[in-house]
Formats: structure tokens, C-alpha cells, sequence
């Protein structure tokens, strides 16, 4: 096919998009087909569609493009090393569209999320999928976070807008979604949010050394979902990132972690329940086992 009937084709691809994972993986399959034939025309293509397609298509577009990053970093792994140093090796050392994508982050995210509350149905989804490409390194965390701000600015500032403007403002605001589109929104939400739970873990990433005597080398294009901070050094494996990732979310020892101890105590030895009805009442050690409660 020539580049213009691979451009519509692709184009009709897109406009038929849904959140099922048959959907995407279809587009994807053919977005990687032709990429070394047309890539920059196919994303050309997806950035238009971005731009005009409605508040839903958009946000299905956000999650095509998370699917097509992951296989694009996958074909990527298969793909070998190039040894010279010439400027065909460098350009054949690609990430596919994850180099688009990292490129015009920005300007995705305007269009999924577009100022005003009419981007706030796609805030959350957006912020997962940030959130997904900055703990596996799909892209380069210091952009993300710079997105990331500006989201944030933009939630404030369209609940403050919220709080003063009047009523009449945000039903007009509010009037271009039907009740079929919000129907469907719940549906493909679902689907999504399934979907983006089984991909959150971060997945070891394979180590190996190319020169003898020296250390580890580390192989940015081993995992889908990873990529390392650096190329050169410090590079963080997946497991410390993961960990880090877990130390920070987790709270400090309370008195109700405490408590969870002690009923989980409970349900794995009934002879050592605590004296009385409540409280940190103290331990009953007579050593004699008392029959278990079954009520």
C-alpha cells in the first residue's frame, strides 16, 4: 500500500477506537506494521484525532498510546544492538512511538485533558496513566512531573471556577455529554481500570555483562513496562524502585496496626485470646487451650 491509503486506513482505525483491549491491540498492530514505512505520518494522524475527537475518544487514545509505548519498548528488546557508531546505527537504536510520545507529552495531555471543566472526566485516568509511565520509566520521570504540575493547577483552578461561577456556566458546560455518552464512559472506565491494575507492578528487569571483569551492565530495553533513570549510571533496578515506591506510600506503626496484629494473632491461635471483651487486655497463659468459638 502507498502512504496515503495507509494513512486512511489507519485514520478509520482510530475513529472506531474503543477501550476493549481487541480494539487497541488492533491499532497498535498496525500502527508498528508500517512504522518504518510511515511512523511519522501515523503519528500525525493520532495526534489530530487527539486534537478533535470527543472528551471520550480522547481519553481511549490516552490508553492506545500506553499500550502501543509497552509494545513499542517490547520490539524494541528483540530488536540487536547496533555495534558502530554510525549515524544509521544511531538511528535504528529507536524506541518506536515511545520517542513521539515522550516528545509531544504536553501537548497529548492539553488535548485529553483541555483546560475548563470539560477536561475534568479525564483528569483521573490521565493521572494513572502518568503516574503508570513515571514508575516503570516509560518516559523520563522529570517530564512527567512537569505534566504532572500542570495538572494538578488545572484541577484547583476548575474547582475554584466551580465554587464561583454560576449555575447557567456550568450546565453549559456540562450539556455536551449525553446520558447514552455517560452510560458508555461508565462501561469503558470499568474496562480500563481492570486493565490498568494488572499492568501497575513493576517486573524485574534482566541484568546482564558484556565485558568480562567489569561490572553489570544494565539493559535499558529488557521489560515492556521498564526503563531505567540513566543509561550511563546509577541505574535502579526494578525491584529498589518498587520498594522505594511502597516505603513512600506507607504509613508510619500505629496504634491500629496494633490492633490488626493482635485479631490476626487471634485467628491463627483462638488459645491465645486476650482476657475480656476489648482493649489491649493481657494474654490468657495458663498454657491450657481453650475450645475455639464457632458462633
Amino acid at each position: 500500500m502507498d502512504p496515503f491509503e495507509v494513512r486512511m486506513q489507519f485514520l478509520g482505525l482510530l475513529r472506531k477506537l474503543s477501550a476493549t483491549q481487541q480494539s487497541i491491540q488492533k491499532v497498535v498492530s498496525y500502527a508498528l506494521k508500517y512504522f518504518a514505512k510511515c511512523g511519522e505520518d501515523l503519528w500525525e494522524c493520532i495526534m489530530e484525532e487527539c486534537q478533535k475527537g470527543s472528551i471520550n475518544h480522547r481519553v481511549n487514545i490516552l490508553y492506545f498510546l500506553d499500550s502501543l509505548c509497552e509494545t513499542s519498548l517490547l520490539a524494541k528488546s528483540h530488536q540487536p544492538q547496533p555495534v558502530e557508531s554510525s549515524s544509521q546505527a544511531k538511528q535504528a537504536n529507536h524506541a518506536f512511538y515511545v520517542d513521539y510520545v515522550a516528545r509531544d507529552l504536553a501537548q497529548i495531555v492539553e488535548c485529553v485533558v483541555p483546560v475548563g471543566r470539560q477536561g475534568l472526566p479525564n483528569l483521573t485516568s490521565t493521572k494513572q496513566i502518568l503516574q503508570n509511565w513515571r514508575t516503570k520509566r516509560v518516559i523520563d520521570p522529570q517530564k512527567v512531573d512537569q505534566v504532572m504540575q500542570i495538572l494538578t493547577t488545572r484541577q484547583s483552578q476548575a474547582t475554584v471556577a466551580s465554587g464561583t461561577g454560576s449555575t447557567a456556566t456550568n450546565k453549559n458546560a456540562e450539556a455536551h455529554l449525553s446520558r447514552g455518552d455517560i452510560v458508555k464512559r461508565m462501561e469503558e472506565d470499568r474496562e480500563r481500570h481492570k486493565r490498568l491494575r494488572e499492568k501497575r507492578w513493576v517486573q524485574t528487569q534482566a541484568q546482564s555483562s558484556t565485558v568480562p571483569g567489569h561490572a553489570i551492565a544494565y539493559n535499558p530495553y529488557g521489560l515492556a513496562s521498564f526503563l531505567p533513570l540513566s543509561d550511563a549510571e546509577n541505574a535502579e533496578v526494578a525491584l529498589d524502585i518498587e520498594f522505594e515506591n511502597e516505603w513512600e506510600t506507607t504509613s508510619d506503626w500505629n496504634e491500629d496496626d496494633v490492633e490488626v496484629v493482635m485479631e490476626e494473632r487471634e485467628l491463627c491461635y483462638p488459645h491465645l485470646r486476650r482476657k475480656g471483651s476489648g482493649g489491649m487486655g493481657s494474654v490468657d497463659e495458663g498454657g491450657g487451650e481453650e475450645p475455639m468459638d464457632l458462633s
